[in-house]
């Protein structure tokens, strides 16, 4: 394990600036190194899968987990790629064998002889079998939180110098994964201003000048307004075209705890077909032709707003 490859990945990686690349080139890097068998990546999340897992059964705490990200390696029985994500392992719960306990712990853990210390491997014949050795994990640590667990299977025995160079490479790596997910937080929050800035400059300011009036019927509706606006509840607003349908969803609005947020109105009517998706679920650039940039959709847009759509939608 050479310790020049090591210092070379983290300066690549650290110019990137999304999640799953830098996860695909630490891993990737680190099967390009001399004996290295398998690499993978972990990351804390939510516990989603508790029906299917095959650890629930070693799971005490089901609110979190740690998933597989990433993963690099090829069998030298069958040449099968160990890429995937959704092999037995693409969960560990916290605590659970090596991968678990190093995440739990936040503690590093290496093994020199694989084939003789059977007591954290599941398989033992996939170790004797793909000439296991060594195996090396560490924490994922930024900001002093547990991001996730770097795990290395290699074909030859790590050594403490070995196995101290991979802790500093795993403290470089946990900066770039934080670094490359503030990144993208950044560029989600930029995209939707910028779509929120386009959407107002769109719209047709109109003086409506509230509701005026003391009749029964009107009175009515300002309770059922008054009822539903603090409620997360979907409205279905009813009427003749100009009776003042979007009056009332903006009166909803404005009174509901989004009201600091966006309304966003459609019109169904004038949106074709074949961009119904694109248009309420967003599109990347180059998507199809005319998708120049990366645009967010309607949904998105209404994100802890609120959305009102008219014409039989």
């Amino acid at each position: 394990m050479d310790l020049e490859l090591l210092q070379s990945i983290s300066l690549a990686v650290s110019q990137v600036r999304t999640v799953e690349t830098v996860l695909k080139m630490i891993v990737a890097g680190l099967v390009d190194t001399a004996g290295v068998a398998l690499a993978r990546i972990w990351l804390l999340g939510p516990g989603d899968i508790c029906s299917t897992c095959r650890m629930t059964s070693e799971c005490s705490d089901r609110t979190s987990c740690l998933h597989l990200a990433a993963s690099a390696g090829c069998s030298q029985v069958d040449s099968a790629d160990w890429s995937r994500l959704d092999g037995s392992f693409q969960r560990f719960p916290l605590g659970v064998r090596k991968i678990g306990w190093i995440g739990s712990t936040g503690e590093s853990m290496l093994i020199e002889n694989s084939v003789a210390d059977t007591r954290w491997t599941l398989h033992p014949d996939w170790v004797r079998d793909e000439g296991i050795h060594g195996f090396a994990g560490h924490p994922l640590i930024f900001g002093g939180k547990i991001l996730g667990v770097l795990g290395v299977f290699a074909r030859v025995h790590i050594n403490e110098q070995q196995f101290k160079w991979l802790r500093v490479f795993a403290d470089q790596a946990a900066v770039s994964i934080a670094n490359a997910r503030a990144f993208e937080e950044i560029h989600s929050l930029q995209l939707r201003v910028v779509q929120e800035n386009d959407y107002l400059k769109s719209e047709v300011k109109e003086n409506l000048g509230g509701f005026k009036g003391q009749s029964p019927a009107l009175k009515a509706l300002l309770a059922q307004i008054e009822q539903v606006a603090p409620t997360d509840a979907s409205v279905l607003i009813t009427g003749e075209s100009g009776t003042g349908k979007e009056l009332v969803a903006r009166a909803i609005h404005d009174n509901s705890r989004r009201a600091s947020r966006v309304l966003v109105k459609v019109n169904c009517a004038s949106i074709p077909r074949d961009l119904f998706e694109s248009e309420f679920f967003g599109h990347v650039k180059g998507a199809f032709t005319g998708a120049l940039r990366d645009r967010i959709g309607r949904f998105e847009l209404a994100h802890e707003g609120s959305l009102f759509s008219g014409r039989d939608c």
